[in-house]
């Protein structure tokens, strides 16, 4: 689980399952929780891996994350030998 910095309106978390290929995002909106569910057909997202059960990750950092990216490393996914940005 992560929680990202600096959302506006408090709190956002994020949950990755163990095969890597699906997120959760878990917010409050002012009306009530939220949650934003994403699920990749071929790939898997490169979540970090904890050493603690939880981190903070910066809005910049989720951005990657979502996009493909490793957080940690910066490095990308490679869909049919193109890497997605």
């Amino acid at each position: 689980m992560s929680k990202v910095e600096s959302h506006p309106g408090g709190a956002l978390f994020v949950f990755c399952n163990k095969g890597r290929d699906k997120l959760k995002l878990l917010y409050w909106d002012n009306t009530g929780f939220a949650l934003w569910y994403k699920r990749l057909n071929k790939h898997k997202f490169k979540c970090p891996k904890l050493m603690l059960p939880t981190m903070t990750l910066t809005e910049q950092q989720l951005h990657w994350l979502l996009a493909g990216y490793d957080v940690i490393d910066h490095s990308k996914i490679d869909v049919a030998g193109k890497q997605v940005l």
